[in-house]
């Protein structure tokens, strides 16, 4: 029996404040493709989530998002510059610093708490794993 083919993958990102986390992720780059009352799809180099208007803390706390940048120090700058507003809640990051996985990664924290790592890889070379 043959395998069935898929097409795309999305993940279900959790928003404490539903328009607060659409707004930052604009802020940051992000296209909003469409939106509903319950559901944001979010893309950003070619690369689509759908934002969710849920939250669980604990979901949230534990959630991250593995992104391939070209400059972490620019991402870093970008971020601080948007989250020195005041208006996203919770929202932090911190500087770029080398992981063990062999990228120079800059951390930030969305308003609901979710974790992005913006990781720059050597070269311009993409994640190898």
């Amino acid at each position: 029996m043959p395998t069935p083919t898929a097409f795309d993958v999305r993940i279900f990102v959790p928003a404490k404040d539903f328009s607060i986390s659409k707004a930052f992720y604009k802020a940051l780059g992000w296209k909003l493709n469409w939106e509903d009352s319950e559901l944001a799809e979010m893309e950003i180099a070619e690369r689509r989530f759908l934002l969710q208007n849920y939250y669980a803390k604990e979901w949230a706390h534990n959630f991250m998002i593995h992104v391939s940048i070209d400059d972490a120090q620019a991402w870093y700058e970008l971020a601080s510059s948007i989250i020195v507003s005041g208006k996203y809640l919770e929202a932090k990051v911190s500087p770029p610093a080398p992981q063990a996985y062999g990228a120079l990664v800059t951390h930030l924290w969305d308003p609901s708490g979710v974790l992005l790592h913006l990781a720059q890889w050597n070269h311009g070379q993409t994640a190898p794993i």
